[in-house]
C-alpha cells in the first residue's frame, strides 16, 4: 500500500506577527513516462489568503530527488470582496522526476491571519512516493480533498462538517494532526475541544437549516457522489439553496484551476438562489479524480452545510455510469446497448420494480433497501448490488433469446469512525427519471401535530411509548411545478427492509389501514400523517416506517395519484404500459427506527443488540463519505465493453 499523506499544514507561534495566509493543500498525480524516460508527475495545491490572491508557495526540494519543473499554471478559483476579503487560487506544476525514489516537497514562511492562539508562522509538507504498488501494478497515487477557506460557525449550533477524503487507488484515508517531531510543524498547537479551530461566529436566532442558515435544495448534487466528466467538454453543477430569514448572496466553492460559477436566479420572496458552476477539464486533467466544494452564505455571514463531489476526468464519455448516494443508487445505460428492448421488458431483482428511460438512456433508480437490492459482506466493505435482466412476458419462467443481465454495485468501506452510537437517520432520497428529470423525497418525524419542529436526526433511534403519537411528513422537492406527490402504500416493519415478512399495514393501495392514523391538512409536494406507536409481538425493539411513494402529474385524471384510494384491482399489474409523461415509478422509501422505551422491569432479556441489518445500513451512512461505486455489465452474455457517461440534463 502507498502512503497516504496529502499536505500537512500548521500555524505556529512565532517572532513575527502578520495577518494573511489562510491555509494550504497539495496532491499529486504520476502520468507516466516522458520521451527521455523521465517521469512525469502532475502537481495542484491551493493556496488562501486574505485579501487577494498572490503566489507565495514555491515548493522548495527538503530531501530526495524532486526534478525540475517542467509547466506552471496560476490562478483564482473563487474570492469573497466582502467581509473576511478571503480569496483562494489553484496551481498546476508538472515535473519530471528522474526515478520513482520518495522525495519531499515543502514550504514554510509567515503569516498566518490573525487568530486567538497568536499563531503566524506555517509550514506545509507533502511526501511523494511513486514506487509501483503491488496491488494494482500502477505508481502511487495521492489522496485528494479540498475545502472552502472559511467555515463559519454560530456559536450557539454544535455543527460537523464532512470532509472530502478520497484516493483514487481506494486506500483508506485518515486526517491527523501535524506532529512536531515529524518537522511537519513548529509547536502543532489543538485548540482543545474542537477539532481543527475554536473561533465560531456569534449566536443566530435559529439553528435550523433554510432560515438564517441557507439549506441546499434540489438539484443541487449530495455529497459524496462521484460524476464523471471528459476532456474538452464543458460540466456542469446546477446548485440551489434557500434562506427565508435572511439574503443569500454568494456560493462559496473550492475546486480546480478554470473553474467558474454564474448566478443564474435570486427569487427575493422564496429566498431561493440558483447558481451554475462549470468547468470544462483539459488534458492535463485526464485520469484525475477531481474534488469541488461548495457552501451557500447570507449576508449576515450565516452558512450552510458544505457539499463536496468527486469529478473523475475521462477522455471520452462512455455508455453507462453510476451514481451511488447513502440512500440511493441510480444506473444509466446508453440505449444502444440494448438495442430492440423497450424499458418494459427490463427489469431490476423484484419483478414489481421496472426501470424507465429518456431519449438516449435506460434508467434504474433505486434505494439501498428496497427493489431485491442485495447486500454482501466483506472484511472491508459493504457492497449493495441489484441487476436488470430481459424478459420476453413477466410471468416467463424460461426465456429463448440471449437475456440481457446488466448488474451494478455501490460499495462503502466498513472502516470509519465509528462512537459508541451510530446514525441510523436517513437522508433523503434522490432519484431520476424521464418527464421528471431528478427529485428528492424528504421523510422526516415531527415532535407534533403542528409539525413545526422535526426531530433531531442526531437523536435517532426515537425513543416512544406506546400509545404515544408519532408524527411523520413525506415530501417531495422538484424543480416542476405541476407535480403532485402520492402516498400509495406504508408499512411498519421491525427490520429495515420493506420486503420483511413480518408487517403491519397502515396505508395500503392509498387506503388508510391503521384506526389510530390521522391524515393532516397537505398540500401537492407534502403529506402528513400520525398515528399511535405499537410494537411487533416478540423479540423486537424497534420499529421502521417504509412508504411508496409516486410523483404524478398534477390535474391529470388518469394518473394513479388522481384514483385515490382503490380496492387494488382497479390499479393494474404494475409492468403495464403508462405515460411517463404523466407519473413516475413507484418509489420505496423509510425511515427509523422507532425504539420503545422499557422500565427496568420490562427488559426483554439479554438479547438487546440491534438487528446486523440495521447496523450495516448504518455503517454504510457513516461511511458515505469515502463512496465508492462500481459498475458490472453484461454479465457474461453480452461482449459490448461500457464506459461512463453522464445523462445530460436537457434529456429529462
Amino acid at each position: 500500500m502507498g502512503l497516504l499523506v496529502v499536505l500537512l499544514c500548521c500555524s505556529l507561534v512565532s517572532g513575527v506577527f502578520a495577518s494573511h495566509l489562510q491555509g494550504g493543500i497539495m496532491t499529486f498525480t504520476p502520468k507516466g513516462r516522458n520521451p527521455d524516460g523521465t517521469i512525469r508527475v502532475d502537481f495542484r495545491y491551493k493556496e488562501s489568503f486574505r485579501n487577494g490572491c498572490h503566489r507565495e508557495f514555491y515548493w522548495n526540494c527538503l530531501q530526495g530527488n524532486c526534478g525540475s519543473i517542467e509547466h506552471f499554471e496560476y490562478g483564482t478559483i473563487d474570492n469573497d470582496p466582502l467581509g473576511d476579503s478571503w480569496c483562494q487560487a489553484e496551481g498546476y506544476m508538472s515535473r519530471s522526476i528522474s526515478s520513482d525514489k520518495p522525495f519531499d516537497l515543502q514550504d514554510t514562511s509567515c503569516c498566518w491571519i490573525y487568530n486567538s492562539n497568536s499563531a503566524s508562522s506555517w509550514l506545509l509538507l507533502t511526501h511523494v512516493d511513486l514506487g509501483t504498488r503491488s496491488d494494482i501494478g500502477f505508481p502511487n497515487r495521492s489522496p485528494v480533498t479540498t475545502i472552502l477557506p472559511i467555515i463559519r460557525v454560530p456559536r450557539n449550533c454544535p455543527s460537523t462538517y464532512t470532509l472530502m477524503a478520497h484516493d483514487p487507488d481506494g486506500d483508506r484515508v485518515r486526517c491527523r494532526y501535524g506532529v512536531a517531531s515529524y518537522s511537519e510543524c513548529y509547536s502543532c498547537y489543538r485548540p482543545p475541544n474542537f477539532h481543527l479551530d475554536e473561533s465560531v461566529d456569534p449566536a443566530v436566532p435559529s439553528c435550523n437549516f433554510g432560515e438564517y442558515r441557507p439549506q441546499f435544495l434540489n438539484p443541487s448534487p449530495p455529497h459524496g457522489i462521484y460524476v464523471n466528466a471528459s476532456v474538452g467538454h464543458e460540466f456542469q453543477i446546477p446548485l440551489r439553496a434557500a434562506a427565508t430569514r435572511d439574503r443569500i448572496y454568494d456560493i462559496k466553492m473550492s475546486g480546480p484551476l478554470n473553474i467558474t460559477k454564474t448566478l443564474k436566479n435570486y427569487d427575493s420572496n422564496t429566498g431561493v438562489i440558483d447558481v451554475m458552476i462549470t468547468w470544462t477539464p483539459t488534458e492535463n486533467d485526464f485520469g484525475e479524480h477531481i474534488p469541488i466544494c461548495f457552501i451557500a452564505e447570507t449576508a449576515s455571514g450565516y452558512q450552510s452545510e458544505m457539499r463536496c463531489i468527486i469529478v473523475v476526468v475521462v477522455n471520452e464519455i462512455g455508455e453507462a455510469d453510476i451514481e451511488c448516494t447513502d440512500t440511493t443508487m441510480t444506473l444509466y445505460i446508453s440505449k444502444s446497448l440494448v438495442r430492440g428492448l423497450h424499458e418494459n421488458h427490463l427489469r431490476l431483482n423484484d419483478p414489481t420494480c421496472s426501470v424507465t428511460s429518456n431519449g438516449s438512456h435506460i434508467i434504474a433508480s433505486v434505494s439501498l433497501n428496497s427493489c431485491g437490492t442485495k447486500l454482501e459482506e466483506t472484511e472491508n466493505d459493504l457492497i449493495f448490488g441489484n441487476k436488470i435482466t430481459s424478459f420476453d412476458h413477466p410471468h416467463d419462467v424460461i426465456i429463448r433469446k440471449h437475456q440481457i443481465e446488466i448488474p451494478f454495485i455501490c460499495k462503502f468501506p466498513k472502516k470509519s469512525r465509528l462512537s459508541a452510537s451510530f446514525k441510523a437517520h436517513k437522508s433523503a432520497y434522490l432519484f431520476t427519471e424521464a418527464g421528471f428529470g431528478s427529485f428528492t423525497y424528504l421523510f422526516e418525524f415531527y415532535d407534533s401535530s403542528a409539525f413545526s419542529r422535526m426531530i433531531n436526526p442526531n437523536s435517532y433511534p426515537i425513543e416512544v411509548q406506546l400509545q404515544d403519537m408519532i408524527y411523520m411528513d413525506i415530501q417531495v422537492q422538484t424543480s416542476l411545478s405541476t407535480t403532485q406527490l402520492f402516498v400509495e402504500s406504508c408499512r411498519a416493519t421491525p427490520n429495515d427492509n420493506p420486503s420483511d415478512p413480518i408487517y403491519y399495514d397502515i396505508i395500503s393501495n392509498g387506503c388508510i389501514e391503521d384506526e389510530t392514523t390521522v391524515v393532516y391538512l397537505n398540500n401537492q409536494t407534502d403529506f402528513r400523517f400520525g398515528l399511535e406507536a405499537f410494537n411487533f409481538i416478540g423479540n423486537y425493539e424497534q420499529v421502521y416506517i417504509s412508504c411508496t411513494v409516486i410523483l404524478c402529474v398534477a390535474g391529470d385524471p388518469s394518473n394513479r395519484c388522481a384514483q385515490g384510494c382503490t380496492n387494488g384491482t382497479s390499479i393494474g399489474h404494475h409492468h403495464r404500459k403508462r405515460s411517463l409523461a404523466s407519473q413516475s415509478q413507484r418509489h420505496f422509501i423509510s425511515q427509523g427506527p422507532l425504539r420503545f422505551a422499557r422500565s427496568s422491569s420490562g427488559s426483554p432479556g439479554s438479547n438487546r443488540n440491534l438487528n446486523l441489518n440495521i447496523l450495516v445500513v448504518a455503517v454504510a451512512f457513516i461511511a458515505a463519505v469515502s463512496l465508492v461505486c462500481g459498475v458490472l455489465i453484461y454479465k457474461a452474455k453480452m461482449t459490448n465493453i461500457v464506459k461512463y457517461e453522464t445523462v445530460p440534463s436537457a434529456d429529462f
